[in-house]
């Protein structure tokens, strides 16, 4: 009787699963420090960075490349909703979760209307932190049960426009193509587009003529923004 042969091993049986590489921006030591000796206790989290501030986060993002940041909302400099907003624009794939003491609907409603995929309370229990990098990382929205608890129906279904959408707005309202506005702006084409998606998302609005229909009755023309 001949002996079974043994299964080959293939590549996929040597590898060791791939990092998930997390930046954590908090103007506290003691938060940062502590999240990251949790976050450094699961054997799939490479926590690639601490910074005390959207302004490091920023100058930093494109070296350490991180899949996912954990972000604070109050910071000096510059703070975690324009930090957002233009970490996204700069690496749009990376995933941003807002971790902040605050529960009022309005910083919660804020922070998802800047690109934010997740918002959780710094009181969470620690596995919640990973359980929303993990729900993030899979390309879905995460608000832990505080988060969830106080938005109200409207409140989440209603999303404003931020500074920057609004710029955008204005230039195409004035006829602007994409890449006239990108040069304007010195973003790319890429990021423009995103912005263009995200106002007509938000608007309910799927034409440009839309687009530029609302900025007329909106006084987006005359400069005194939008409002919602």
């Amino acid at each position: 009787m001949s002996l079974p042969e043994s299964c080959p091993m293939t590549l996929s049986d040597t590898q060791p699963p791939e990092l998930i590489k997390v930046m954590i921006v908090d103007d506290h030591p003691m938060v940062a420090e502590g999240i990251q000796s949790i976050l450094e206790s699961y054997d799939d989290i490479n926590v690639v960075g601490c910074l005390p501030n959207g302004r490091a986060a920023i100058e930093s993002v494109a070296e350490l490349d991180p899949d996912v940041i954990l972000m604070d909302l109050n910071m000096p400099e510059i703070g975690g909703l324009s930090a957002t907003e233009i970490l996204l624009e700069r690496q749009p794939d990376t995933r941003i979760v807002i971790l902040s003491m605050h529960d009022n609907p309005e910083y919660i409603s804020s922070a998802l209307s800047h690109g934010a995929m997740g918002y959780i309370l710094k009181d969470v229990p620690t596995d919640e932190i990973k359980l929303a990098i993990d729900t993030v990382m899979r390309g879905e929205r995460y608000l832990c049960t505080g988060a969830q608890g106080s938005l109200e129906p409207k409140d989440a279904a209603r999303e404003s426009l931020t500074e920057r959408e609004q710029t955008i707005l204005l230039q195409l309202a004035q006829g602007k193509s994409n890449k006239e506005v990108a040069l304007t702006l010195d973003i790319s084409v890429r990021t423009v587009e995103t912005h263009r998606k995200n106002i007509k998302r938000k608007l309910g609005i799927s034409s440009t003529a839309g687009l530029t229909r609302y900025a007329m009755e909106h006084g987006v023309l005359q400069g005194t923004g939008v409002r919602l």
